[in-house]
């Protein structure tokens, strides 16, 4: 069984037919002004790995493939406004104090 990816820009790979698929494979990485190899690496990034591709490529990304704003991630990311921040700390302080 394949292990899990981070991201879902393998599955959008492949979406398209062998002629776009191999184009895509050139113009992506200009398009982000990186290296093949490290396009290749993004793809393959698995789900409980600490590396990360950086936020404005992510969004690219999401532009290139036609996505919506969190939707290359292939993972649910929690979440929390300012205020549940600061009340949650509020409780681990009153708790520490204890």
């Amino acid at each position: 069984m394949e292990e899990p990816r981070k991201y879902k820009i393998e599955e959008e790979m492949n979406k398209l037919n062998l002629k776009n698929y191999k184009a895509a494979s050139r113009v992506i990485p200009k398009h982000l002004k990186i290296a093949f190899n490290t396009f290749h690496n993004y793809r393959k990034l698995p789900a409980d790995g600490k590396a990360d591709i950086p936020y404005a490529t992510v969004r690219l990304l999401e532009g290139v493939f036609g996505m919506k704003p969190g939707e290359l991630a292939n993972y649910p990311i929690e979440l929390k406004s300012l205020d549940t921040l600061i009340s949650e700390e509020a409780c681990h302080q009153e708790e520490d104090q204890k």
